[in-house]
């Protein structure tokens, strides 16, 4: 298995991040696979849109993006689990998990 690492950066490199994690190649196909679908779906709701298509076949499929995205959220958060969270668990560290749990509550509004 691949290494993974944690390393601190600015805000003006990520956003307001603090932090990043190093994915394996294997991960980081996984997840840009995944937002590359939603991507197309998007476009294709679009056309859909322009072409004055019938809502509810609209509906289904912004459906299935809203399925999709989540399948890309859960997948995240395992990979954050196995490695930000574990490792900082293992080192002493508290505060992953307490990010954690406010990202859960969050994420499950």
């Amino acid at each position: 298995m691949e290494a993974k690492e944690t390393k601190q950066i600015t805000g003006m490199e990520m956003g307001e991040a603090c932090c990043r994690t190093e994915r394996t190649p294997a991960e980081q196909k996984k997840l840009l696979t995944r937002l590359k679908t939603v991507e197309g779906q998007i476009r294709g709701i679009q056309k859909m849109v322009e072409a004055d298509a019938y809502c509810p076949d609209i509906l289904m499929q912004v459906s299935a993006v809203s399925n999709a995205l989540n399948s890309f959220n859960k997948l995240l958060l395992a990979s954050h689990i196995r490695g930000c969270v574990s490792d900082d668990i293992r080192e002493g560290r508290d505060g992953k998990v307490d990010e954690l749990c406010t990202m859960l509550q969050k994420l499950m509004k």
